[in-house]
């Protein structure tokens, strides 16, 4: 490589060195930012509690395990609908042994 295409290559590999972590810096303020908004917001409620005399609750997300059971329950009935035999429907097998593992697309 001559001295050109060299130089070509060292200032591009900086600029997308500088593009890379200005992504990372801006994705970084993100989160930084959504996190400081929602302490914030946070803060506000138990203070707005504080004032109204109520007991301050911690910031939790609630888990509806009744909307988890009737998921699952249509996506059985889904199944159950779309034809896919049940448990009467299945038929024994009988097992066998077998002698090696099978040859190779070359005959080996």
């Amino acid at each position: 490589m001559n001295f050109v295409e060299r130089l070509i290559f060292s200032v591009f590999g900086f600029f997308l060195r500088l593009g890379l972590l200005l992504v990372g810096l801006t994705v970084m303020v993100f989160v930084l930012a959504l996190s400081l908004l929602m302490l914030v917001a946070w803060g506000l409620y138990a203070l707005i509690a504080r004032l109204l005399g109520r007991p301050v609750q911690p910031l939790a997300f609630t888990i509806l395990r009744q909307t988890q059971a009737q998921f699952f329950r249509r996506a059985t009935a889904q199944a159950a609908r779309s034809g896919a035999p049940g448990g009467a429907e299945v038929i024994d097998v009988n097992s066998r042994e077998v002698d090696g593992p099978p040859p190779d697309r070359l005959g080996r």
